[in-house]
């Protein structure tokens, strides 16, 4: 299949979230997924950081093996919670000097059984210092989270905060993945009437676990449906058909977001390519 006509076929860029791996081998079946994933000729490949930045070295180390290896734009995420200005600035440092111009821009959670809180306090104060070092060169994500963040006291809350992501220089904003499309588009519609002009994102994660699917939902506040929720308990025990049921569910799930004006989408892979490719296939995106 030529690239151009894939291009054609996938209507908006696809962009996929990766994790640092452990082991070597890790590192190897991470390599085959990514080499799967090209079919879709992804606009970026991210790469998750950990609780205060606690795989930051093994971060560090698969971007710049996808950088080597894939000739792919790579965004690292990056949090602030825990670290020093003087930290931060090491890090952007070394990522500009291999090429990175897009950083996924986050607060982050604060490690267990860690008590500094460190010396920035909130994501739009790391996209300013993002700004201030890379200037207009940096291409700069924040997170948006259509079904509210867990610690936010209200929609309107988070809604102000993705505005204020947006006035410290924020370019665009990736969602937390989501099954209800009307929660997305109407925190869409909301955050356009509050002047929040940066493109918003939507986060896929495919459907391949049922408990490990449900301890992620309550863990992150991302509803899973009642109706998606009892369909998996009864497929928990059959692969197959739970495997066809999310792939029907959330290629539903892209299909109305594509012609709801979603600008890409950005699927959560968790180092698996099986699911995202059937996805792919069952809209005629991929062979």
């Amino acid at each position: 299949m030529s690239l151009n006509h894939v291009q054609r076929r996938i209507p908006v860029p696809i962009s996929c979230e990766f994790f640092p791996t452990a082991t070597e081998q890790g590192g190897e079946n991470l390599a085959k997924v990514r080499r799967a994933l090209a079919v879709f000729d992804c606009e970026y490949f991210s790469v998750t950081y950990g609780a205060g930045g606690s795989t930051q070295e093994r971060t560090l180390k698969l971007v710049r093996r996808i950088c080597e290896e894939d000739e792919r734009p790579v965004m690292p995420h990056l949090t602030c919670i825990s670290a020093t200005y003087a930290e931060l600035e090491a890090l952007l440092d070394t990522y500009q000097s291999i090429g990175i111009k897009r950083l996924l821009a986050l607060r982050g959670d604060v490690p267990p059984g860690s008590f500094y809180m460190g010396e920035l306090d909130s994501a739009a104060d790391l996209v300013q210092l993002v700004r201030k070092k890379w200037g207009d060169t940096a291409h700069i994500v924040v997170a948006a989270y259509p079904e509210k963040h867990p610690r936010a006291k209200t929609p309107h809350d988070d809604l102000e905060a993705l505005k204020i992501k947006s006035e410290a220089g924020a370019n665009e904003a990736v969602t937390q993945y989501f099954f209800n499309a009307d929660a997305f588009l109407r925190f869409r519609d909301e955050a356009c009437a509050m002047g929040i002009e940066i493109p918003l994102v939507p986060g896929i994660m495919p459907i391949t676990n049922y408990r490990q699917l449900a301890r992620f939902s309550d863990a992150c506040g991302a509803e899973l449906p009642r109706w998606i929720r009892k369909r998996l308990e009864a497929y928990e025990h059959d692969v197959e058909a739970l495997q066809l049921f999310g792939t029907e569910v959330v290629a539903s799930l892209c299909e109305r977001l594509v012609k709801e004006g979603a600008p890409a989408l950005h699927f959560y892979s968790m180092n698996r390519s099986q699911a995202i490719l059937a996805i792919g296939r069952a809209l005629s995106w991929i062979d």
